[in-house]
């Protein structure tokens, strides 16, 4: 029952609305007839047969045909040989009849009111529980972190030395840069070059 309750002083004091209080008797005295599953099944209202088209139509009584004139541009536009024979040609329009009829079927199917696929993924309870990122999955990256300073606290990552983050991993990757050297000085390389003329 919905309750309203009044401002100030009648704060605490809540009484039910009366509008709300029949339409909740109205609703609880109906009862919802039993669906005969039985029978509703035992007649089919659909197939996936009528997206196909009837074996006994031809390929030119199909709303769309394809000419063997649209049939090379499609084969050039997909970068695909022309068909060998005449026999490959009239199977590769009856396959692509087919295949346009098919989409025309999906078309023509009323989608109003039903919300575009936004994604594919498992939404059952255990998909989701894979898909959760919780405490466990990040101990790992929390563990490479630390708090750094006393007055404005900053989070600082631990880099990974070895796997190639930082630059001691990048270093090790390398190997002895230094000794590839011709010439060094102190912890840098000596490249000689000629002055430019006219420079």
């Amino acid at each position: 029952m919905a309750l309203q309750c009044l401002p100030l002083r009648s704060a605490l004091r809540c009484r039910p609305i009366p509008s709300l209080r029949r339409q909740t008797a109205r609703f609880a005295s109906t009862t919802p007839s039993p669906i005969d599953v039985a029978a509703l099944l035992s007649k089919p209202t659909w197939s996936v047969a009528s997206l196909l088209p009837s074996t006994s139509s031809s390929p030119s009584t199909s709303s769309t045909t394809i000419t063997s004139k649209q049939l090379h541009h499609l084969l050039r536009l997909s970068a695909l040989p022309p068909p060998s024979s005449p026999a490959e040609e009239s199977s590769l329009l009856a396959s692509l009849s087919q295949h346009l009829h098919f989409v025309d079927e999906i078309q023509n199917i009323d989608t109003t009111g039903v919300d575009p696929l936004q994604g594919l993924r498992d939404e059952t309870k255990q998909g989701e529980r894979e898909q959760e990122l919780g405490l466990e999955a990040l101990r790992e990256a929390l563990g490479r972190e630390k708090v750094v300073g006393r007055y404005h606290r900053r989070i600082r990552r631990v880099r990974d030395a070895g796997k190639g983050e930082g630059r001691e991993g990048v270093e090790e990757d390398m190997g002895d840069v230094m000794g590839m050297a011709g010439k060094q000085v102190g912890r840098f390389f000596v490249v000689e070059g000629g002055k430019k003329e006219g420079g």
